[in-house]
């Protein structure tokens, strides 16, 4: 399937054109293909001047109201297809300008769509406080009374109806600063080729970085580590510049809406106080002892003088494979998530066999993984799946949970309450990962490859807790300097991230200099204080999957309520019904305190 490079010898991603079907995903759930598109996107641009034809009018009556709000939801619910098709089909080879064209044509009459809306919530803001009670209260609302009573508690961040129209038509703009780095990021960088352990020449990419990093080889590691950065550092200025962009946009969107900074703006639309975040970060702070500790145990039991950030991805049991075909790895999470019970396994395993997924790196794909579930089509999922990467295995269900969760609340929750948010998304998530290793430690052969396995949970725990937090620490400091006033420059940002770095990482670990610029690199940069969710989520899975796993049938369906759950609740409370209360620091803590055992049991077996 790899196309051949000019070098006999170098092994290169495949273009688009080159991969088979069965390894891509089937969108036709959104659309039978492009035509089908264009007929949709026409005949959605043609409601937009309906909108208009309820300024005004919409405190006349609960009848008028319920006519307004159900053509807003069936208009979200049509946009919603066609912006997701455009969204894949970018995803799949970003050097395709036909399809970047959809998707900016589509961002145009987005924004056009939320211009012809921005009247609606400072009107109905604006009607008396007795008399929008009364409607609210009408039993023709009932269906949006939950999202009317979420409106309303946003008067004080909501403006006037010119203000709110400005606000509305700044869309495109305020999306170039992160545009212009993904181009930058998935397209143009180029980061050459180099040889893997085995000598052979192979692209160097961001799919393949991280198999160059799991080798067994400390010179392959270590290559691809300077190689990679070396790109990033020879466009650091633009790379800042975007950044910078991006950080300020949030401060005028949190001003302009009166939060009393970027962070309280970022977690008001969840209602999660700020307090949440700050323990967060408060809570691993107190833990970084352990993951120091952790460090040394892996230089040790890996035999190296110090170490390094390239040192950190492989497993220390190097010499142990643990290679997964598509169709193995699908095989392993299905069995692992048994405990979910048989519609859940059922309808997961007929949409990874049935291209739900998108499985392969092929030139030009984004990088990474995510989910991209829908009211209407299929729950899909990218990925950039290679078979001698375990990580790649736990990848996968991860997606899986972002995209049964997407299958449960669709089904279970009408349109305008079925889109869960990503605080709790973050939770199906690492759940399924929480049983996989469940699933693989009962299963190990050896102490070997328990220790392989407790190797690799720790990793995870130190990937998605520890290293999340300290990007959520970066935001947080970065959008303060910039509240604050202060310059946000190449040496700023990297002055700043290498403080967390050594904090992070400790007084024994050699933090090289071009690591400073992995701040430059993280696309969630661009979605400020989104990557804290990835730590809370972990911490509420851990407490949720030992209640399954420890449970009957009561625990179990307390979690596919809440798989259900949507946006029905507010995350705490969706999290309190499923039995955990993430508004206290103890699932945090509880989860750092397995990750102290388990590093302490890894240095046993070892």
């Amino acid at each position: 399937m790899n196309a051949t490079s000019t070098s006999a010898a170098a092994k290169s991603l495949p273009d688009r054109s080159e991969v088979s079907a069965d390894d891509c995903w089937d969108l036709s759930s959104l659309f039978a293909g492009d035509a089908e598109w264009e007929t949709a996107f026409a005949e959605l641009e043609s409601k937009l001047d309906t909108y208009e034809t309820y300024r005004g009018r919409l405190g006349e009556s609960a009848a008028t109201l319920l006519e307004a709000l159900q053509f807003d939801s069936d208009f979200s619910r049509q946009a919603e297809r066609v912006a997701i098709y455009s969204f894949l089909k970018t995803t799949e080879d970003q050097g395709n300008s036909d399809y970047q064209g959809m998707k900016a044509r589509f961002q145009n009459l987005a924004v056009r769509a939320n211009q012809a809306a921005s009247y609606v919530s400072p009107e109905l803001l604006a009607i008396e406080p007795e008399k929008m009670d009364a409607l609210v209260a009408d039993p023709l609302l009932k269906p949006f009374r939950l999202q009317l009573t979420r409106l309303l508690r946003q008067r004080p961040h909501t403006l006037g109806d010119k203000e709110e129209r400005l606000l509305a038509m700044q869309g495109e703009m305020a999306s170039a600063a992160g545009n212009a780095f993904r181009q930058l990021n998935d397209v143009d960088l180029r980061f050459g080729s180099m040889e893997d352990a085995e000598g052979n020449e192979q692209e160097l990419s961001h799919a393949t970085f991280i198999q160059f990093l799991n080798s067994s080889s400390r010179k392959v590691r270590r290559n691809a580590f300077h190689q990679y950065y070396k790109a990033f550092g020879e466009h650091e200025n633009t790379l800042a510049a975007t950044l910078a962009g991006s950080i300020h946009r949030d401060v005028y969107y949190a001003r302009a809406r009166n939060h009393e900074s970027s962070l309280a703006g970022a977690l008001f639309p969840d209602n999660v106080p700020v307090d949440v975040y700050d323990n967060l970060i408060a809570a691993v702070r107190e833990s970084l002892p352990s993951v120091h500790q952790y460090f040394d145990v892996r230089r040790r039991k890996m035999d190296l003088p110090d170490i390094h950030a390239y040192d950190t991805y492989v497993p220390i049991l190097s010499d142990m494979k643990k290679e997964h075909t598509w169709d193995q790895a699908v095989e392993v999470v299905i069995e692992s998530l048994a405990p979910l019970g048989s519609e859940y396994t059922d309808t997961l395993a007929a949409g990874l066999k049935n291209r739900w997924a998108d499985r392969y790196p092929n030139r030009g794909k984004q990088s990474g993984a995510f989910s991209c579930g829908s009211f209407d089509g299929e729950p899909y999922i990218l990925m950039n799946f290679k078979t001698d990467v375990l990580n790649d295995v736990f990848t996968l269900t991860h997606e899986a949970g972002h995209s049964m969760h997407s299958f449960y609340s669709s089904k279970n929750q009408p349109y305008q309450y079925y889109d869960y948010t990503i605080f709790v998304a973050e939770v199906a998530s690492t759940f399924n990962e929480q049983l996989l290793t469940e699933h693989l430690l009962k299963n190990a052969a050896s102490d070997s490859e328990r220790a392989y396995l407790i190797n690799n949970e720790l990793d995870s725990i130190r990937a998605t807790v520890v290293r999340q937090t300290m990007f959520a620490e970066f935001e947080k400091k970065t959008h303060e300097m910039a509240e604050a006033g202060e310059p946000l420059t190449v040496a700023s940002f990297r002055a700043t991230y290498r403080e967390l770095l050594d904090a992070y990482f400790g007084p024994d670990f050699v933090v090289d200099k071009e690591l400073e610029l992995e701040c430059f690199r993280i696309p969630h940069f661009y979605r400020a204080f989104y990557v804290y969710k990835y730590a809370t989520g972990l911490s509420a899975a851990v407490a949720l999957s030992r209640r399954v796993l420890e449970g009957g049938k009561a625990e179990l369906d307390d979690y596919l309520k809440f798989l259900s759950g949507g946006c029905s609740k507010d995350p705490l409370d969706l999290l309190r019904d499923a039995g955990v209360d993430m508004a206290s620091p103890e699932p945090v803590k509880t989860t750092l305190a397995r990750f102290k055992t388990l590093t302490e049991e890894l240095d046993q077996l070892l």
